[in-house]
């Protein structure tokens, strides 16, 4: 039996953000869960850039199944948290059990990956501070609020928590967390 990574997300996440982890995961031969409010279809979004617009724009993305409830998750039955970005983090923060479950991969310092507005979910659970997160350059106030130091890169390394800034920095954010993933916890 592999080991098992858990993606902790919701409607609304950025279609890439979720889907490239999942299938580079599945790749390295890791089970992967995907964890939302409620067991459901889950919408996720395309953000762009359109010439004109200060800020990206949302548009339908893939929709795919949840496989856990946030409160039906048991985090010692995973090795590994991915938290992508899109608006999904703006809600799942404020979900006791997400935080519980984000808790629990930080307090026996297991790997976590987190992208975009990921950040997000992290200083709810009150486990930002006194780290270094990259994170969507416009959640720079967001992450010095939580007490971290922002970092405006592809992929920030911190003990065993990987971030990046979105969907553009997925090679190097990947790159960086497969390393720390096979070390701390190889398949199988």
């Amino acid at each position: 039996m592999s080991a098992k990574v858990l993606i902790l997300t919701g409607d609304a996440a950025e279609d890439l953000e979720v889907m490239y982890p999942y299938q580079r995961l599945l790749e390295e031969g890791y089970e992967v869960h995907i964890a939302a409010p409620s067991v459901k279809r889950l919408q996720f979004v395309v953000h762009d850039f359109v010439d004109g617009f200060d800020t990206y724009t949302e548009k339908p993305g893939h929709s795919w199944p949840s496989d856990v409830a946030f409160a039906d998750v048991n985090p010692d039955d995973y090795v590994a948290l991915v938290i992508p970005g899109g608006r999904a983090p703006e809600y799942i923060r404020n979900d006791p059990d997400a935080q519980r479950i984000v808790r629990h991969f930080f307090e026996r310092d297991k790997p976590v990956a987190n992208l975009c507005h990921g950040p997000l979910v992290l200083a709810a659970a009150g486990v930002l501070a006194g780290r270094r997160s990259a994170a969507y350059p416009a959640l720079e106030p967001d992450v010095v609020a939580a007490g971290a130091q922002f970092v405006n890169a592809e992929a920030v390394v911190d003990g065993v928590v990987v971030s990046g800034r979105a969907w553009p920095d997925h090679p190097a954010w990947m790159r960086e967390f497969m390393k720390v993933l096979l070390a701390k916890a190889p398949v199988g």
